[in-house]
């Protein structure tokens, strides 16, 4: 994948590799206790005890404390998660070969459905994500930020230039702004599923699910399709 450095490793050429094995493996245990506990409610002894270290050995690893390993750990998970959803951009709206406009619903229909399957590939992140929105309020600024910078930032980008793509070959019209268009996809394809399982926490039933990508589809199609 691309460069998932967390903000453990920021300067690998200073960090051995035995040490930045075992901030990764630090990383990955706090993301456990995040998504389930999230920021507030997650002690640093319990990000600790996860991670089968002492609270000594922590602040060794991340002198910042919680507020640096949460930080490590939502950079280093958004990445994982922003370079396997802008995959599936590509390879599925490929600049080359635009989809034929009798195959465009089906298409986007198959985008929507690799974008939500996110929440079932990686559910400690979106359950993590489900903290961030719920305790916004409480997560540093600059914590919000990285966040969106690792992730979600990136991903719309990806998506916008896919719109770009769809709207070149003359199959919709972004009416002059394509980031626009990639909001209104997402949020036609997957705000409802996201509400009703709680980001993946409390999976919809398939037909369900089906449902309300295949009408989210349908509804984007009816404001942006060409013509």
């Amino acid at each position: 994948m691309g460069d998932n450095r967390t903000g453990a490793d920021a300067a690998p050429e200073e960090v051995s590799p035995r040490k930045l094995a075992k901030r990764r493996a630090m990383a990955g245990a706090a993301c456990t206790v995040f998504a389930r506990e999230g920021y507030t409610r997650a002690s640093v002894d319990a990000l600790a005890a996860a991670a089968d270290i002492s609270t000594r050995t922590l602040y060794n690893h991340f002198p910042g404390g919680k507020a640096e390993l949460f930080r490590a750990v939502v950079t280093w998970t958004s990445g994982e998660v922003r370079d396997t959803q802008i995959a599936r951009i590509h390879a599925l709206v490929d600049p080359g070969r635009p989809p034929r406009p009798e195959d465009l619903e089906r298409d986007l229909v198959a985008l929507a459905r690799a974008l939500v399957g996110m929440m079932a590939d990686f559910p400690d992140h979106f359950a993590l994500v489900r903290h961030i929105h719920a305790e916004a309020d409480h997560v540093p600024p600059e914590l919000l930020d990285a966040w969106r910078e690792a992730g979600p930032r990136p991903t719309g980008r990806a998506l916008a230039e896919a719109m770009t793509v769809l709207a070149g070959a003359g199959l919709i019209d972004v009416h002059g702004d394509a980031a626009t268009a990639a909001a209104h996809f997402t949020a036609l394809i997957s705000h409802a599923i996201v509400q009703l399982s709680h980001y993946g926490v409390l999976p919809l039933p398939q037909e369900e699910t089906d449902h309300l990508i295949d009408t989210g589809v349908a509804a984007f199609l009816r404001a942006y399709r060409a013509g």
